[in-house]
């Protein structure tokens, strides 16, 4: 590929280290972006920077915001006293494409794996019980991974909150074990939340 102008050469190793994107891939992207108008290659880039510069982390649900708090924590629309707690915002975001939950969310940013060395202080679950402890929760849905760590994760979860009064579901059938939310249809979220089950 050393045919190619080192500028082309540099643009294709960066699109390259894109998740899915190979180097043949890259090396299309790369000269599709050479040959477009030169305001769609600058609105590209001034894209990219205004996302790395104004994206953060909900302060309340960890989600990912251009503001302190994100638009679903601060619809007065949506039922602030259930809680939906995934791993990531991509799990977040498949629920809220079956449209078939109104509260809210907490994103735990992982699942525990101790053979990953990774524990309780390695995500968010503290924060989730500071939420907890509020008299105003009165569900708590788990919607992670039905993986071991997932799984691991929400039994944790449930043995920290069984005594209190919230209600703790966790999302039901429908969802494949080892399945990632990210990639479920539409119509299978959307029957696992409606038919999630107590525990």
């Amino acid at each position: 590929m050393n045919y190619y102008p080192e500028p082309i050469l540099k643009l294709i190793n960066s699109l390259s280290k894109l998740p899915g994107i190979g180097k043949n891939t890259a090396e299309r992207l790369a000269l599709h972006i050479l040959h477009a108008p030169n305001h769609e290659a600058v609105t590209l880039a001034s894209d990219i920077i205004e996302l790395k510069k104004s994206i953060q982390i909900c302060s309340v649900c960890f989600a990912l915001s251009d503001k302190d708090k994100c638009r679903i924590c601060s619809d007065p629309q949506r039922d602030q006293t259930s809680i939906c707690v995934v791993e990531n915002p991509t799990d977040m975001a498949a629920i809220e494409k079956s449209n078939a939950f109104l509260g809210t969310y907490h994103i735990l940013g992982g699942a525990l794996s101790p053979i990953d060395g990774i524990g309780p202080d390695d995500i968010r679950i503290k924060e989730l019980f500071k939420r907890a402890a509020s008299k105003t929760i009165k569900e708590i849905i788990l919607a992670t991974k039905t993986n071991v760590e997932g799984e691991a994760t929400a039994s944790y979860i449930l043995e920290k909150l069984k005594k209190t009064k919230i209600k703790l579901t966790r999302i039901a059938s429908g969802i494949p074990m080892g399945g990632d939310l990210q990639y479920i249809d539409q119509l299978t979220m959307q029957k696992a939340m409606e038919k999630r089950y107590d525990v």
